[in-house]
């Protein structure tokens, strides 16, 4: 299969990389870059382990994404919503609602948050599980996620400025 070279700037650094033209994002972040907080669920698009933020607002499946079509693109996965080592609001929502059990949807669940409140900082409740829909929790009944998902609303810093760090690697 044919390499491309493309440029992703993910959770801040900047990476140049030759990837098949049919290998997706998913298996790039895990496989290639070893972000494995990015899960492979379903490989469908179905249950939102895998989703990734583009560009600052926009949730997207990265397991039914080609990595080759994001050149360009800022990704950000949920490892990369915390700084220097302390958790941002919606993590930390996340963790003081104990809408965690087994872990495994959290990181899409972050992601999706993340993306609902840059497009709507105060939503429904109604709003939050519509935005969750696509999202599968099979631990925790969806109420602690919805919870958290208000609290990190309502704990949002306004205006922040972020500065992203930037590293270049060649990743083959």
């Amino acid at each position: 299969m044919k390499d491309v070279q493309i440029t992703l700037q993910i959770n801040g650094e900047e990476y140049r990389l030759n990837v098949a033209v049919n290998r997706t994002l998913l298996e790039v972040l895990r496989d290639q870059l070893g972000m494995t907080e990015t899960k492979y669920g379903c490989g469908t698009g179905e249950c939102g382990a895998c989703t990734v933020l583009v560009d600052g607002d926009r949730a997207i499946n990265s397991c039914l994404t080609l990595a080759a079509t994001m050149d360009g693109k800022r990704i950000t996965t949920a490892a990369g919503f915390a700084k220097f080592g302390e958790l941002n609001h919606i993590q930390q929502a996340f963790t003081d609602e104990a809408a965690i059990q087994c872990g495994y949807c959290t990181p899409g669940m972050i992601v999706k948050t993340a993306s609902l409140l840059a497009k709507n900082p105060d939503p429904s409740e109604q709003e939050i599980r519509h935005a969750l829909e696509g999202n599968i929790c099979r631990c925790t009944g969806y109420e602690k996620i919805v919870k958290a998902v208000k609290k990190a609303a309502s704990t949002a810093p306004r205006a922040a400025v972020v500065v992203p760090a930037v590293r270049v690697e060649v990743a083959q």
